[in-house]
């Protein structure tokens, strides 16, 4: 517990089993967190073996594949059925530390913001970290587009790793968001749609063979889907169009 509020750590997993012991030993060394729980998307791993195996762990398998947009609903809706007051997604792969869990949730916890992210390039390190050249460049030419059409000013729209009060999760929604890489982008959409702060703290992060990440061609997907998401949320706010991601009624 945190002032009183449920801290609780999901995990979105795939293919996660030689670095998930790893993440949640790191998770588990802040006294706050109350529950971790893995959402297994089908690993072709010993994903869920392994999760099953540690203490205070919610472990859930999905029977097919959803996406990682789809793993990350189930992770969601399970910790609101768990009554977590502070929601923090953390990647099993180690890519981002969990050392920084105590400081998003505190920025949540005293009310200050309702979600928290992580940046990799708020700090300027990002290419030391080990991001590749190509993905640095077209992260910057998204982020320019995406808070020109967003009205925002984040440094990032793409990390990982992210923390929610709970009652932000509860005026999402989420179902509307698709299942694949893009869901990360259309949720912080969202968030803005809804008038919401987005507070941003250094991450720094790692680039190793174990750590997941999508081949080229998805990430000209992915790329596209964030400019789709940007212009819709546009074209919404000047009401020229609706869109189920940007209800009318709870714009902010």
């Amino acid at each position: 517990m945190l002032l009183g509020k449920k801290v609780v750590v999901v995990m979105p997993a795939y293919n996660a089993a030689k670095t998930l012991v790893q993440t949640y030993e790191e998770v588990m060394a802040h006294s706050l967190v109350d529950k971790v729980i893995v959402v297994d998307d089908a690993s072709r791993d010993d994903t869920t073996a392994i999760a099953s195996r540690l203490p205070n762990v919610l472990v859930h398998r999905h029977a097919k594949n959803t996406g990682y947009g789809g793993n990350q609903k189930t992770c969601y809706r399970l910790a609101l059925d768990e009554g977590a007051d502070i929601v923090i997604m953390v990647h099993p792969d180690y890519q981002y530390t969990p050392k920084l869990i105590p400081a998003m949730a505190y920025l949540i916890a005293e009310g200050l913001y309702s979600c928290v992210l992580g940046s990799r390039i708020l700090g300027g390190y990002a290419l030391q970290g080990g991001m590749p050249y190509w993905k640095y460049v077209a992260n910057r030419f998204l982020t320019l587009t995406e808070n020109i059409l967003l009205g925002a000013k984040l440094s990032e729209y793409h990390t990982g790793y992210r923390a929610f009060s709970r009652a932000l999760l509860e005026r999402l929604s989420l179902d509307a968001n698709s299942d694949d890489f893009v869901f990360d982008n259309q949720m912080l959409a969202q968030i803005i749609w809804c008038g919401y702060t987005v507070a941003e703290i250094t991450c720094p992060t790692k680039y190793f063979p174990e750590a997941s990440s999508i081949n080229f061609r998805r990430s000209v997907t992915y790329g596209l889907g964030c400019l789709q998401t940007a212009a819709r949320f546009r074209l919404a706010r000047w009401k020229w169009c609706r869109s189920p991601l940007f209800p009318y009624e709870i714009a902010g």
